[in-house]
């Protein structure tokens, strides 16, 4: 049984190891730290405050930020981009996070998933013709997918493009919702639609928005970012040159999907700076915040709060520098697990220390005056788009259950031999015993082999005994995911410490680092790795029987 997918793979017994071998810590560089060092200038003489009182990225800054080359930071140089790869991008989207997001998502929103698609699924004459312009910041991109009435179902959009009589443009009719960069952009990647009668069936589309036909909404009032520009588009009878098309029709989903793995990865990249800055910030407030005598850094509760958001940090970056270098190596690499892994945990558990951070600071942190509530209204949104938290929380088992399920049925169509094969796959031995020096990578390593054998046991005894109405015990398939995200960061962290240990680092942190998170995966499988789930899991449908009755 093999899913093409590293972490599925593992699920069934298979580690590849030339990917857990191949994956090194990716070293700074001077083109980088310049970059960074430019933004970080530029970003000082227009305070985040400023920003958001004027609601806007003015012109003047947005060509400051063009003048650094900051629309073109992952584009090649052979379109006239700086040709960063994307672990080196991905370490700018790091320190962007800790600043000004709303200003950042000008353009990692324009850069990650605005003209990604033309980077990675166009031909050579729409690379010629759009990539200088993008890298340049003449041409600023959106990424026009979500819809008022699909949100996350973006197999069901109700944009349409249907070719036009003679062949030579589509015509496009429909809204979008909720896009970033719709009032800076000057071109958008557009999905819609190509066939009523198959759903799914979608294009992607390169569309000016100067084209006529294309309406961009007023800004809408947010809740933070408020200097973003976030708006609703529609198209009317707007002519697509079929030139404009991004690979095949019917490719689009695929487009889509591939496109976002990147944006998911940029999303933990961003936790991961907002997790660090949660530990810096701590560690100088409780420091210096006196109370009873003596600093808070002194008590055991706040020293719990600066040691998860470490932990947290650690993980989270390592996780996305790991998915990162698969892309690297190759940029359709399936990843859709992995990146949902780094958006779905790295989102969630960055809003925990920004939480942790404002409460260590006291009563100050509550104030308008600190950075503390500005980044928690500002950061909020990530946890709601490139696929909610509730998504992300059943994706990866609804993934792995939907294409075990298809294989199982194309190569035994009778119902006893499927059952006979499930049993098969339950009882297969693993084959990615390794051994390293240090004692505690061979304790993770068992613990990564555990929690693969109690995830497929999850995974097939669910589909033998809930069969198709597993895919609606949303509790059971978010205690695979979560399974899934310990292995995950076991596996990503194990290969980064036996990578480092062969360079000689010092790794007495890292190692009580992993330990710790060890602990927590231990934990959360011995109460969560069961069929049957927790009471509570069962009395919240007694409890919502009652709410839903009145």
């Amino acid at each position: 049984m093999k899913f093409n997918n590293f972490l599925a793979d593992i699920y069934f017994g298979h580690l590849n190891k030339d990917i857990f071998h191949g994956f090194k810590d990716s070293k700074d560089d001077d083109r980088t730290r310049d970059f960074i060092e430019k933004y970080l200038e530029i970003n000082q003489q227009y305070p985040p405050r400023q920003l958001e009182a004027d609601g806007r990225v003015s012109s003047e800054l947005l060509e400051k930020l063009k003048t650094i080359g900051f629309f073109g930071l992952n584009i090649s140089s052979t379109y006239g981009g700086a040709g960063l790869n994307l672990r080196r991008y991905l370490k700018v989207v790091e320190v962007v996070a800790t600043q000004s997001l709303a200003l950042g998502f000008t353009s990692l929103a324009h850069l990650s998933i605005g003209v990604k698609g033309i980077v990675l699924f166009g031909n050579e004459q729409q690379k010629q013709k759009y990539l200088p312009k993008a890298a340049s910041g003449e041409m600023i991109f959106s990424y026009a997918l979500t819809e008022p009435k699909r949100g996350s179902d973006a197999k069901h959009i109700e944009t349409t493009a249907v070719l036009s009589d003679d062949g030579e443009y589509y015509i496009l009719n429909g809204s979008k919702a909720y896009i970033t960069n719709a009032n800076y952009s000057q071109a958008m990647t557009v999905f819609a639609q190509m066939d009523p009668q198959r759903p799914g069936f979608m294009g992607a589309f390169i569309v000016e928005t100067g084209w006529e036909g294309v309406k961009i909404g007023k800004d809408i009032p947010k809740m933070g970012l408020k200097a973003s520009s976030t708006a609703a588009v529609h198209f009317k009878d707007v002519r697509v040159p079929k030139e404009n098309l991004l690979g095949e029709p019917g490719d689009g989903f695929k487009v889509a999907m591939t496109i976002l793995n990147y944006g998911r990865l940029a999303l933990g990249a961003a936790s991961a700076g907002i997790l660090n800055q949660a530990v810096e910030d701590m560690l100088k407030r409780s420091k210096n915040r006196v109370q009873f005598g003596q600093p808070i850094q002194n008590y055991e509760l706040i020293q719990e709060k600066i040691v998860t958001a470490r932990v947290n940090a650690s993980v989270v970056s390592t996780i996305t520098a790991f998915t990162a270098a698969r892309l690297e190596e190759n940029p359709l690499a399936p990843v859709a697990i992995e990146s949902s892994h780094c958006k779905l945990f790295g989102t969630t558990r960055a809003w925990n220390s920004l939480y942790d951070a404002l409460q260590v600071a006291g009563g100050s942190g509550y104030l308008s005056t600190q950075p503390y509530e500005m980044r928690m209204r500002d950061f909020r949104v990530t946890t709601i788009f490139e696929g909610t938290t509730e998504i992300h929380s059943i994706y990866p088992a609804l993934f792995v259950i939907r294409t075990l399920t298809k294989q199982i049925q194309k190569a035994h169509p009778d119902k006893i031999a499927q059952l006979r094969q499930l049993l098969k796959i339950l009882f297969r031995r693993s084959s990615w015993k390794m051994r390293f020096k240090h004692r505690r990578l061979n304790h993770a390593m068992r613990l990564a082999r555990s929690l693969a054998r109690r995830i497929r046991f999850l995974i097939l005894a669910g589909l033998m005994i809930h069969g198709r109405k597993i895919t609606e015990k949303q509790f059971y398939l978010r205690r695979i995911t979560f399974l899934s995200f310990y292995l995950y960061g076991l596996l990503a962290m194990t290969a980064r410490l036996s990578s480092k240990q062969k360079e000689g680092s010092d790794l007495s942190e890292d190692m009580d680092i992993l330990a710790y998170f060890m602990e927590e995966a231990r934990s959360y499988q011995r109460h969560n790795g069961t069929i049957h789930g927790s009471i509570r899991e069962r009395l919240h449908k007694r409890v919502f029987r009652h709410l839903s009755s009145t």
